[in-house]
């Protein structure tokens, strides 16, 4: 008589799991809300307490920044989970936006980090000073994801001007900045403009190095300087989707590779690893169920088989 055997399980059951064990609760709704038929309500409860009294963010919503208060790349973040389930409008963002308008630089912009992180935990590399500059990093993904979803607040007319001159000169740049400034031209209504911009960008990223096109050659190829060891971005970090203007940076096959590496990386407890320095032990727990996430989401846009 034949023993019954269980099929094993598949990538999505595995990640699942995964999920279940160590994710916060707004990583776990979002799973629910993208691969279980979970509502976006839910999702939005779980982000509302990461909200503060000043219409920003904190409380390490954004895990390489510690403490309560609200910081620019923790607002990039949360407008990232309400655009993803249909909710980047109405009087929430117009009170993210006044936040964004208090925090701007002169210039308009945002920057990487708001003075009032002073004193409580973050990532070393991440410098905390008194008068930031304007920043692309924080910048383009807000700009970008506001375009994206129709809205317009008197805040989006210089951030949006700093953006389009700084993408369109960037030339000493590194990948973080690059995938910023495609999260601003993903969003950018000036669709011309845009694509034109992350043809320029795109060449600049080949020739310069910062893309990992074979995963295979990882020990042979430097990192980016800053950046930990085995910290690669390959096709997939610049063109999550293939809607993103960056995946005409890429041949069939280089995307391909890319993608095939990206569902090895999941580990044996059904997770996908972090690849940049882990300097506190909650920046590893916490960011190991968002780049999970991210790998299931990217694969599925690209029709990759999940089970």
């Amino acid at each position: 008589m034949a023993e019954n055997v269980s099929p094993p399980p598949t990538p999505l059951a595995r990640a699942e799991r995964f999920i279940w064990l160590t994710a916060r609760v707004l990583e776990q709704r979002l799973f629910e809300y993208h691969f279980l038929g979970g509502g976006a309500d839910a999702v939005q409860t779980a982000l509302a307490a990461y909200r503060n009294d000043d219409d920003g963010y904190g409380h390490a919503l954004e895990p390489d920044l510690r403490g309560p208060v609200s910081q620019p790349l923790h607002v990039a973040h949360a407008l990232k989970v309400l655009d993803r389930i249909g909710r980047c409008d109405g009087r929430e963002v117009e009170q993210i936006c006044r936040y964004l308008t208090r925090i701007s630089t002169p210039q308009g912009a945002l920057p990487a980090l708001h003075p009032s992180l002073r004193g409580y935990p973050a990532a070393p590399w991440i410098p905390v000073a008194d008068d930031p500059p304007s920043a692309l990093l924080s910048t383009g993904p807000v700009v970008g994801v506001l375009h994206r979803n129709g809205v317009w607040h008197a805040w989006l007319f210089r951030a949006t001007d700093f953006c389009w001159a700084t993408v369109e000169s960037l030339e000493e740049t590194h990948p973080y900045e690059v995938e910023a400034a495609m999260a601003f031209l993903d969003g950018a209504p000036d669709r011309p403009r845009a694509a034109a911009a992350a043809r320029r960008l795109g060449t600049l990223v080949r020739e310069r190095g910062l893309v990992l096109l074979d995963p295979e050659r990882a020990a042979d190829v430097p990192v980016a300087p800053g950046y930990a060891p085995g910290e690669h971005h390959l096709a997939y970090d610049f063109a999550p989707s293939p809607d993103s203007l960056a995946r005409r940076w890429f041949s069939d096959a280089e995307m391909d590779r890319s993608l095939d590496h990206l569902a090895a990386l999941q580990g044996e407890d059904g997770g996908w690893p972090i690849n940049w320095r882990a300097w506190a032990p909650g920046t590893a727990l916490e960011g190991r169920p968002m780049v999970t996430l991210e790998a299931l989401l990217t694969l599925r846009a690209y029709g990759h088989p999940l089970g």
